[in-house]
């Protein structure tokens, strides 16, 4: 018996009630996202300045799209650093997404992580997957930190592009053996990414980031779903 069915069943006998809850979004709604939080708490960062990027929902899902304005740009969708799921208790975090107009000036990353920072590898703690256009426009990677362990940059083998793929990161075979897989194949399975060393009790949210560096491209994610599976007892 694994030791998370060990604890259920100590939990039951004391008679406490636990078990596995989803937050689960498929965006469909009349919502354009702001600053302030609206439903199911997600908030927009923008950085900004002279071009006007677009994030709202619409049938297909939450849309991203930066501005056609020559000029650095940054637009995180997030909990507002609300941060709800311990780390611990997070089974799977699953993003259903596709992108257009990836460039080699753009970064994307979507997964599970600690408080916002504009620089996206200075985020603590985190777990997602990443494109980097400067080293290519439909590859993904796969990447983790919990502020000890950084594991960069792992080549999945798998593309990102204008069909919708189901990106997961998978916690439940412990935090130091956390997978991704792509449309339910493992990927990146020759890396051990580890975050055990992350601090007890650490808290995390839902977070996609989208950047330009510069240019007038108009990149773009679409996102169908975000299902997070976690653990609770009370």
């Amino acid at each position: 018996m694994n030791a998370v069915k060990v604890l259920i069943l100590s939990l039951s006998l004391l008679g406490v009630t636990s078990g596995t809850r989803t937050f689960d979004d498929d965006f469909r709604r009349a919502q354009a996202f702001t600053t302030t939080p609206g439903h199911n708490g997600w908030t927009i960062k923008d950085t900004s300045a002279a071009g006007t990027p677009t994030y709202l929902c619409t049938e297909e899902g939450a849309v991203l799209t930066l501005a056609a304005t020559s000029e650095a740009e940054i637009v995180t969708l997030y909990h507002n650093d609300v941060k709800a799921f311990p780390l611990g208790d997070i089974v799977s975090i699953e993003w259903a997404v596709k992108v257009s107009g990836i460039d080699s000036t753009t970064t994307l990353v979507m997964g599970i992580a600690s408080s916002q920072n504009d620089t996206a590898d200075s985020v603590q703690e985190h777990a997602w997957f990443r494109m980097e256009g400067s080293a290519s426009t439909t590859a993904l990677v796969a990447e983790t930190d919990d502020n000890t362990t950084n594991n960069d940059d792992k080549a999945t083998g798998a593309t990102l592009s204008t069909t919708t793929r189901r990106l997961k990161v998978d916690f439940s075979n412990g935090l130091d053996d956390v997978r991704f897989y792509v449309d339910g194949s493992r990927r990146a399975s020759a890396t051990t990414f580890d975050m055990q060393a992350a601090t007890d009790g650490l808290d995390l949210q839902p977070f996609v980031q989208l950047q330009k560096a510069s240019g007038t491209g108009t990149p773009s994610v679409t996102i169908r779903s975000c299902i997070i599976t976690y653990r609770y007892s009370f």
